[in-house]
């Protein structure tokens, strides 16, 4: 099992925010919960967006072919495998661009197994603010890079499965996929 992607990577090494970079790059990549839009600023990925939010084209980013960005061809390569369910972690820098709090509590989801679930209560108390489980929420629907930060491994307190940007069927189609109870 591979580590979890580092989300330090949008900080300099002297912990200060980088720069955003100059340009992003966007590819459109097949899956069987409809095409997402991955993108990149050429060192990690930034965000993922679902087709149904975003139609045909995402703005501010070059749309690239395979083999323009390395980093886009690893992130295409290693959802395809985890559609397959042949892949668990993700091997990707990520640079998710969100308030301290934010990047607190999906540094957290990046801790949740593979296949297992987790309340909004828990995770907040998980990040030392149990009081805090609404804001988790908001957190987890503010996440720019959902299936490689599992946002979806994230339920209400009874269990029921509540928002999802992709919507709560495809929240459903993942967590199934990952208990091995639906072949995409």
């Amino acid at each position: 099992m591979t580590a979890p992607p580092d989300m330090t990577a949008s900080f300099d090494g002297d912990g200060s925010p980088r720069e955003p970079a100059a340009s992003l790059y966007a590819r459109r990549v097949p899956s069987p919960i409809g095409e997402l839009f991955v993108v990149s600023d050429g060192t990690a990925i930034t965000e993922i967006h679902f087709e149904s939010h975003h139609g045909d084209a995402l703005p501010n980013c070059a749309e690239v072919d395979v083999g323009a960005v390395e980093l886009l061809d690893r992130a295409a390569e290693q959802l395809a495998e985890y559609f397959a369910s042949e892949r668990r972690d993700f091997d990707l820098p990520v640079a998710p661009r969100g308030t301290d709090f934010q990047r607190r509590a999906w540094a957290q989801l990046l801790e949740i197994p593979y296949g297992e679930t987790l309340t909004y209560g828990e995770q907040a108390r998980r990040i030392d603010a149990p009081t805090a489980s609404r804001a988790v929420g908001a957190a987890n629907g503010a996440n720019p890079i959902p299936i490689v930060i599992p946002c979806h491994r994230v339920v209400g307190a009874n269990g029921s499965l509540t928002g999802y940007a992709g919507g709560v069927d495809v929240k459903r189609a993942l967590l199934d996929l990952e208990r091995g109870q639906l072949s995409l």
